[in-house]
């Protein structure tokens, strides 16, 4: 089983550090998920028998690694979905996109699922989706940007920017000139909401991963 870096845990809430590459739920793939480790982590340290119940309440991409919660109630489920529906729920990533982009934008389009292919496009039939970003630096024709989304849709990001002219780092299915080997720069940095029951506001951001490309903006930062 793989280790998951834990954040913070409590009797209701579980927030951790999803991997790159790992489904956060079981899918066609039959590969290890996240929902499926955490609970057995959860059935390991509390000696439980029987299901043990855990709540996705928000997802990542399956190569989007960064910060996730859990509920670990029913009750904080669906309070922290409620969040969720009334923009309450603070969700910042960090991506890498391609080219010397505006310092900072508001982003909205209309998109469209397609399951079949399990690709998402820009199409006036869609579902409203609406983020904003800012430019922390341009690098090699690379830009770092932190993202806030106002809505949640299917591989939001990834279509929004490519569509704007420019397409994630490492985007297999929107960047036409991304390479097999890259891995696609979004990491979702930092996440904010109130706790279900004792209504604090909670906090919870971690740095940036070391792979490429986001330690080429980490070196100069340093430097």
């Amino acid at each position: 089983m793989k280790k998951i870096d834990v954040l913070y845990e409590d009797n209701h809430l579980l927030v951790v550090v999803k991997p790159i590459n790992i489904p956060v739920q079981e899918d066609s793939s039959g590969d290890e998920d996240l929902l499926t480790i955490l609970k057995n982590y959860l059935k390991e340290k509390y000696n439980k028998p029987g299901n043990v119940y855990l709540g996705l309440v928000h997802r990542l991409d399956r190569p989007v690694s960064g910060v996730m919660v859990f509920a670990k109630t029913s009750k904080c489920a669906s309070r922290l979905s409620e969040q969720i529906r009334n923009d309450k729920f603070n969700k910042i990533y960090y991506a890498v996109v391609t080219g010397n982009i505006k310092e900072k934008g508001l982003l909205e389009d209309y998109l469209l699922k397609d399951k079949k292919n399990n690709i998402v496009r820009v199409d006036k039939n869609g579902k409203k989706a609406v983020l904003e970003y800012k430019k922390i630096k341009t690098i090699n024709n690379l830009s770092l940007v932190e993202i806030k989304l106002h809505t949640g849709r299917s591989h939001q990001i990834r279509v929004q920017f490519s569509n704007n002219g420019n397409p994630l780092y490492g985007d297999q299915k929107y960047n036409k000139n991304s390479h097999v080997k890259e891995q696609l720069a979004l990491f979702a940095k930092k996440l904010e909401f109130y706790h279900p029951i004792t209504n604090e506001l909670l906090t919870f951001e971690v740095d940036l991963p070391d792979r490429e490309p986001f330690n080429i903006f980490k070196k100069k930062k340093r430097d």
